[in-house]
């Protein structure tokens, strides 16, 4: 394995939904702040799946793809060089599957949530991956809006309980 690259990644940028600028600032008259832009790296061994992804991904005002692998080794290590917020994971790829991959980013980078997106979601391998440290397990025959969800779901930060105020 490489060593860990600590160096934090630049600013993204990416398209103001109000003006349809491309920028790393947000705009003025713009909801969204772009600091807050999430990367996502995706591994699938399918370069179809892989560029339908990003396509979808790109539509999105709040994430980036920071990059792509098409098995779980390239995974790990493009894992490791980008730091992404996010890795939508395969299960069935060569060299390492997805369950293993996941196990070992989870001990490599336990904060960064996996979602498994997959064509085999029957219990047994839901229940392994979890195991493994995925956060959420998709089937690919889902609609879009699904994977979608799960995702602002893990990346959206839960904020505490408001407190009553004293009166």
């Amino acid at each position: 394995m490489k060593p860990v690259n600590l160096t934090p990644l630049p600013l993204l940028a990416v398209r103001c939904p109000a003006c349809g600028a491309r920028t790393t600032r947000k705009c003025d008259h713009s909801i969204s702040n772009l600091a807050y832009v999430k990367s996502i790296l995706i591994v699938d061994d399918s370069p179809l799946m892989r560029r339908s992804l990003r396509t979808l991904f790109e539509q999105q005002t709040d994430s980036a793809i920071c990059g792509e692998a098409e098995n779980g080794c390239e995974g790990i290590d493009k894992a490791q060089t980008h730091h992404p917020d996010l890795i939508v994971m395969d299960l069935a790829m060569p060299r390492l599957n997805g369950i293993d991959a996941s196990r070992i980013l989870r001990r490599l980078m336990p904060a960064t949530p996996i979602v498994m997106f997959t064509t085999f979601t029957d219990p047994y391998i839901k229940e392994a991956a979890l195991a493994a440290g995925v956060r959420a397990v998709i089937d690919k025959s889902e609609d879009a809006t699904t994977l979608i969800r799960s995702i602002q779901e893990l990346l959206t930060p839960e904020l505490p309980p408001c407190s009553p105020t004293a009166a």
